[in-house]
């Protein structure tokens, strides 16, 4: 699971004419457009193969593929894949290790399926695949880079936090818990098994700490954002109401099951965009 850019699915999937990520990169100037969907498309393509039901070995190896093909980007001749991406890397300075990073993200997937991840794991879990997508595009955004790479760091946590407890089932249905060790100890659960842990009792006491630390990284990053021209951080303020509405929503719906899937509908959306999209 990585960070969301459609409605419904946890991972770069389809329906981009749709997804919050989509209406938050159509307002951006064209050289913007065109580099964020460049992040978007590696990151859709990447995390494809993570995703896949191929055999762990050849998807290992594709994920290989990416990093070589991402090490001749930055030297000068990239493959054809990435051959439009050298004028963003060029014109926003765009870092190798952050494409590297959501690759090693994406590839925490492969080997085996993640399952009760210690916090620390969790949290490098959140910054390969969604802060480091964060450190890309702060610098399309034009963000200084102290605070950039501060903004990518908290809001990046916050959408992948918001992720992770809207599809507690859904990841659970594909063998995977992200749901911290140290959360399901401390709620009394000792098992794994992504099956029965979301038929606990307990799981309410599991996500309710995970709320807070998602809360607490919206806030830090609205304080970022705060600092800047409204136009300047008009992308990523969208992003994060949309996701602070389904984590408001998660919060209203309960952890306990059953547990309805929690989606925003159009009109609250379209609400979120005219108020921020257009300054």
């Amino acid at each position: 699971m990585t960070l969301d850019t459609t409605e419904t699915n946890p991972s770069y999937g389809d329906a981009a004419s749709s997804s919050s990520f989509y209406a938050a990169m159509r307002i951006l100037p064209p050289e913007q457009r065109e580099a964020m969907f460049q992040i978007y498309s590696f990151c859709r393509q990447v995390d494809d193969i993570a995703d896949s039901n191929g055999p762990r070995v050849e998807r290992l190896a594709a994920i290989q593929q990416w990093r070589d093909d991402i090490d001749a980007l930055y030297q000068g001749h990239p493959p054809a894949r990435l051959q439009d991406y050298l004028d963003s890397v060029q014109r926003f300075g765009l870092k190798r290790e952050d494409f590297l990073a959501i690759v090693d993200g994406m590839e925490m997937d492969i080997p085996q399926d993640i399952r009760a991840p210690d916090l620390a794991t969790l949290d490098l879990y959140c910054d390969r695949v969604a802060s480091a997508v964060g450190r890309l595009s702060v610098r399309v955004f034009g963000l200084s880079e102290d605070e950039g790479i501060e903004l990518a760091h908290h809001l990046g946590r916050a959408l992948q936090l918001t992720n992770i407890l809207r599809d507690i089932d859904e990841d659970a249905g594909i063998g995977r818990l992200y749901l911290p060790l140290e959360a399901l100890l401390q709620a009394g659960i000792t098992s794994t098994d992504p099956v029965k842990v979301v038929g606990e009792p307990a799981l309410p006491n599991v996500c309710a700490p995970l709320v807070e630390r998602a809360q607490n990284h919206f806030g830090k990053a609205d304080e970022i954002m705060k600092r800047y021209p409204r136009r300047t951080v008009r992308a990523p303020r969208i992003m994060s109401k949309y996701y602070r509405a389904i984590l408001e929503l998660l919060v209203a719906r309960g952890f306990a099951a059953p547990r309805p899937p929690v989606r925003l509908n159009k009109a609250a959306r379209l609400s979120i965009v005219l108020r921020y999209a257009f300054i």
